[in-house]
Formats: C-alpha cells, sequence, structure tokens
C-alpha cells in the first residue's frame, strides 16, 4: 500500500515524480535495466489512452494490423539517414536456436522499414490508395539514462503508417493526425499542447517534415507528446513502394507515419499532479469515484454500507468507474491514499448522510473544504456527471494558465538566457542555422522545441543572429 509522504515538487521535482510513479502503483522495478513493470492501476491508464486514440483513428478511416518484432537489419540500412538516426538505440539478435543467424535482426526501435515493405507488396494502383494503417505494438530503443515512462529501453506505443498518391495528401494526413493528437491531449488528457514543426535537427531520421505537440509540465519543461511526420518519398524510393496511376504512369507513393506511447501517462503525471499525488483527468482515471464509507461500530456500518452499496450501484449502472473502498482502516488514510492515486472524486457517507438522504462528493483537484460539497442522495448520478466534466474543464483551465504564466516572449539573447535559467518557455524571432541552434543547447541547455503553427503577422529579428526572422521559435529545457 502507498506510504503517503513524497518529496515536494519545489525542493526535487525529479525526486518527486519517481515518488509518485511507485508511490501511486502505476509501476514497479524491473529486474532488466532501463525497463519497468506497468502495473494494473497504470496500465489502465494507458488503456484508457490507448481507447480514446483508437476511436479517433478508426473515425478518420484508419485499420489496426501487427508487424513482427523483429526487423531484418539490411532494412534499415536502405534508407541512409534512418539507420544513422537509430544506430545508437538499436538492439541487435545476433544468435537464436543455438545458431548465429545468417542475417542480425534488429529488435524494432521503429517499423517504416518492415511496414515499408509490406506496402510495397500490398500497392499496385491508385486503387489501393490510400492504405491507412496503425499499429499497437512494442518498441526497444537502448537508452543510456532511463526514467520511468518517459524513457525506457522498452515502451508501448501506437506507430500509424499510410501511404498516399500525392504530396498534398501525404500532407493533410500528416496534419490531421497532428489535430487528432492535440484534441486527445485537451479533451482526454485536459493536458494544452502546442502543435508546431520540428527543426532540421531534430526532425525525426528520415522524414521530410516532423510535427509535434509540446506541453508543459509543472516543472516548466517542455515535454513532446505525440509526433506525426511527413515523410516524403524518402521511404517509397528505398523500398519501392509504386502506384500505377490513372494516367498509367508508374509513380512512387508519398508516406507517412506518427506515433504517441507511454510518455503520455508520465505527461499525465507531471502536467497535472501535486504534492500529495496524481491528480488524474476524469476521462483517463481507472477508478472515477471512490466511495469511502465512515462509521465508528457495527451498528453504524450496516445502514452505511447499505447507502454506499446502493448508490454505488446506480453508479455504475450509468457507466460511471466507482470502487468501494471498504477496507478495515480509518477514514483519514484511506483518504490520503486515494489522493495519492489521483482518483476525481472521493463519495464519502457517513450516518447522519444516511439519516437526512445526504452525500459528501471531494473534488481531487481543489482541495479541502472549498472542493466539497453536500448534495442529496436522490440524482446524485446527474450530480456526478456533472462534476466529473467540471474537474476536466477546471484541469485543464489550470494547465493552461500554468502554460501561459510561464511562456515568455523575448527579443534577446540576455533575455532568452535568463527565462531559460528560471525555468519556463521562451518565445522568439529565430533565423539561426543548425550550427547556432547546437551553440545555443550547448550554452544553454534548452533545446528548440518547436515552430508553432499558429505565427504572428510578419517578420521579426532573430534574438540570437540579428538577422531577419521570418518565424517565432519555442526554445525550453524538456525531456
Amino acid at each position: 500500500m502507498a506510504s503517503q509522504a513524497v518529496t515536494p515538487q519545489s525542493q526535487d521535482f525529479s525526486k518527486w515524480y519517481n515518488e509518485i510513479v511507485y508511490k501511486a502503483d502505476l509501476a514497479s522495478q524491473s529486474p532488466v535495466r532501463g525497463c519497468i513493470i506497468i502495473k494494473p492501476y497504470g496500465y489502465e491508464v494507458w488503456e484508457a489512452i490507448k481507447a480514446g486514440l483508437d476511436r479517433r483513428f478508426k473515425e478518420t478511416g484508419h485499420q489496426n494490423a501487427y508487424f513482427p518484432l523483429f526487423i531484418p537489419q539490411s532494412y534499415l540500412q536502405r534508407e541512409a539517414e534512418h539507420v544513422e538516426g537509430f544506430s545508437p538505440e538499436l538492439a541487435v539478435v545476433t544468435h537464436a536456436g543455438g545458431k548465429k543467424l545468417e542475417e542480425p535482426y534488429v529488435v524494432r526501435p521503429t517499423s517504416e522499414t518492415i511496414i515499408g515493405e509490406s506496402f510495397s507488396q500490398w500497392i499496385q494502383s491508385y486503387r489501393d490508395l490510400p492504405l491507412l494503417i496503425n499499429q499497437w505494438a512494442n518498441v526497444v530503443r537502448w537508452e543510456l539514462r532511463t526514467r520511468p515512462f518517459l524513457r525506457t529501453t522498452e515502451f508501448l506505443w501506437q506507430e500509424g503508417h499510410t501511404a498516399h498518391a500525392t504530396a498534398e495528401e501525404a500532407q493533410a494526413e500528416t496534419m490531421q493526425m497532428l489535430e487528432v493528437y492535440a484534441e486527445f491531449c485537451r479533451e482526454d488528457a485536459a493536458i494544452p499542447v502546442v502543435k508546431g514543426q520540428k527543426s532540421n535537427i531534430e526532425k525525426f531520421a528520415g522524414a521530410l517534415r516532423t510535427y509535434s505537440i509540446e506541453a508543459m509540465m509543472r516543472d516548466k519543461k517542455a515535454l513532446q507528446s505525440g509526433t506525426s511526420h511527413n515523410l516524403g518519398q524518402n521511404f517509397a524510393k528505398a523500398f519501392d513502394i509504386k502506384y500505377l496511376s490513372r494516367d498509367n504512369v508508374e509513380e512512387y507513393c508519398w508516406t507517412t507515419s506518427w506515433g504517441v506511447s507511454t510518455r503520455l501517462v508520465g505527461a499525465v503525471v507531471m502536467a497535472h499532479g501535486d504534492d500529495q499525488g496524481l491528480r488524474l483527468p476524469p476521462k483517463l482515471a481507472p477508478i472515477q469515484v471512490v466511495a469511502v464509507p465512515v462509521y465508528k461500530n457495527d451498528d453504524e456500518r450496516a445502514p452505511v454500507l447499505d447507502a454506499v452499496q446502493r448508490i454505488v450501484a446506480e453508479l455504475k449502472a450509468a457507466g460511471i468507474r466507482v470502487h468501494v473502498d471498504d477496507r478495515d482502516e480509518r477514514p483519514g488514510f484511506k483518504f490520503n491514499d486515494w489522493e495519492m492515486r489521483g482518483v476525481p472524486v472521493r463519495l464519502e457517507i457517513g450516518p447522519k448522510d444516511v439519516q437526512n438522504d445526504k452525500a459528501v462528493l471531494a473534488r481531487r483537484d481543489i482541495p479541502g473544504r472549498d472542493g466539497k460539497q453536500f448534495i442529496a442522495q436522490a440524482g446524485i448520478v446527474a450530480a456526478v456527471r456533472d462534476l466529473l466534466a467540471d474537474i476536466h474543464d477546471n484541469m485543464l483551465a489550470q494547465a493552461t494558465t500554468f502554460r501561459e504564466q510561464n511562456t515568455h516572449e523575448i527579443s534577446t539573447y540576455e533575455q532568452f538566457q535568463g527565462i531559460v535559467a528560471d525555468g519556463g518557455w521562451a518565445i522568439g524571432w529565430w533565423a539561426g542555422n543548425d550550427d547556432d541552434e547546437r551553440r545555443v543547447k550547448d550554452e544553454t541547455g534548452a533545446t528548440l522545441r518547436c515552430f508553432p503553427l499558429d505565427q504572428p503577422d510578419g517578420a521579426g529579428q532573430c534574438f540570437f543572429t540579428g538577422q531577419a526572422a521570418e518565424r517565432v521559435a519555442i526554445f525550453s529545457k524538456a525531456y
């Protein structure tokens, strides 16, 4: 059972995060270096993320498939930039069945290559396009420095892969899926994100253009929470993905890929959590309402439990995820325990509540008395539904306000350095080249997170080079 004391965020955010992940029962440590065991409570959060995204994928015409975990090493070598980008992270199988393999297999770091090979066999003419595939899978990237959910050697994710007849269709797909991710974060995870294009340095290895959604965590750092890549014809040419056009001309396809991972679980922890533990948005919470019966003796116990069970049955029938905590523990212990686990609503019922046909609802997003309300037991389903919706809206508003308060417009490198040192996002006009971007990172630890899609009118002066600039960029320290 979770111990309740945690290191305050203000004291050591990294330590706070690690403690929350384990004390809230999201995960446990693994005997395999760089990997974690995702426990049922944490996996249910991931399942809710999967459900919210999978529904949106299917609504936009995508189908799920599954491809092998092992990829012939030669496949990666067909796209030079791709293999160069992933080489340091690859896990390679050289022996199997007691024998050395004729060709080593790479443990899947991403599937553009093996899916590209399949697409080349599946696509013959324009009638086969667009081909819209998604895969839910695990991947392995050999990380030197790991952190639960945020960066692990093995992690869970989805990867979408599509093929199109034209460059315009591929670009439209790339932007559509970026918006799907942004909508999910906003409407399900209550996390506001900035949509933008990655710089040349930060783009996906082998992509024409990479776009991302960037979210601010409670320590003011950025977390890249999802990416969408326009791959152009790079992989189509490497894997001979062609189609016969309406004019009977053989053309290369235009392809895309896009993905999010269990890193989103870490995003939920860091974007919403406080010094008492998790604060889960209602749509992702495994338990939306925890019912805690409050009584002092056996005489009070039976009527209280009867009322609790009746109300819980009503809530479950309405599709609300509810759990009764009838453990032989003091109410205060239970309250603290469920606060740590981030359950959005706590339902309390005691002997007086039974007599008065009342109940107490305590919301996790607003602490103390301000977050409590006394309501009639009749109509409790509607009251809980309204409360869950209000909690989501409030959590999104809190996260949005926090981001706005900690995003600063800058016009000089000196201003930039001050903002980065204090924590927060710096946004300013940028015309630097790749070397300039590397220098900023080396000197400040901040990276160019993205060029926001929502750009100001006109032009300005680059805060670093002093040259004329056509775009603003967001810089921040990041995970």
